[in-house]
Formats: C-alpha cells, sequence, structure tokens
C-alpha cells in the first residue's frame, strides 16, 4: 500500500480540508483530542516524546515549527505549537499542521500498528467507522 492510500492519511487530509480558515485553532483542537487518547495509551512521556520527534521531522519542511514539551495544563497545551502557526498564512500553517499529523501518525503506527492509530483517530476525532469504510472504499 502507498503511503498516500493509507486511511488515517486521508483523514487527517480531509480533516485539515474542512476547516481552512483559522487553521491554528483547528490544529490544536485536533492535537487535544487525539492527545487525550494517545497519553491514555503511552503516558504522557511517551507522548511528549513522539510529539518531539514528530515536530523535528516536520521541520525539515517548515523550519519555523517550534519544538517543545506538551503542557499538562490544558489551557496550555500545545502553546508553542499555536504560536508557530499563528505566524502563517492559513494554508502554510494547514500544510505544516498536516504534515505534523501525519508524522506522528506514521511514528505512532510503526509502534502500536496501522489499525489501532487508525482507530484511534476515529475515536479521538469522533469519526463513525461506518463513514469512513466508505469513504476509504469510494476512494478505490
Amino acid at each position: 500500500m502507498e503511503i498516500s492510500d493509507l486511511l488515517r492519511h486521508r483523514i487527517i487530509k480531509s480533516r485539515m480540508a474542512q476547516h481552512t480558515e483559522k487553521a491554528e485553532e483547528v490544529a490544536i483542537d485536533l492535537w487535544a483530542q487525539m492527545a487525550v487518547q494517545i497519553i491514555s495509551i503511552v503516558g504522557e512521556g511517551g507522548f511528549n516524546s513522539l510529539y518531539a520527534r514528530s515536530v523535528f521531522l516536520t521541520q525539515s519542511a517548515f523550519p519555523w515549527l517550534a519544538v517543545g514539551a506538551v503542557s499538562a495544563q490544558t489551557d496550555r497545551q500545545f502553546l508553542e505549537l499555536k504560536t508557530s502557526l499563528e505566524g502563517q498564512t492559513s494554508a502554510e500553517a494547514s500544510a505544516a499542521n498536516c504534515l505534523l499529523l501525519i508524522t506522528f501518525t506514521d511514528i505512532l503506527a510503526t509502534l502500536i500498528g496501522e489499525q489501532l492509530t487508525t482507530n484511534i483517530l476515529r475515536s479521538a476525532w469522533d469519526i463513525d467507522a461506518a463513514d469512513s469504510a466508505g469513504e476509504e472504499l469510494r476512494d478505490v
């Protein structure tokens, strides 16, 4: 399967395409929802390590992305990401966040598997599995 054909990549791209305005706010919401699910599996330290690695890898395409640990305080979660994205056009911020999410989930999928990673996204972002399956069949 080619990377661009992965269901989770299509889910991420679809979520980002749905919200073209205020990309930084959408990004933070998506990350916060996903973090809750992933932290329950790998812990906060594990999540922060995966996140920092993902930002580092994504910086080759978007060098302005800031690296930093995710704060445990809900109101300060992903503050550095939000600050980085706010300094960009909406299209650039959306593209950077999309790549960051894909990079993060690529790493996660190598650790816990493709199906579990996709199920985490569905659960975090309240996506009905039947809707995703229909989208997957439609795109084939």
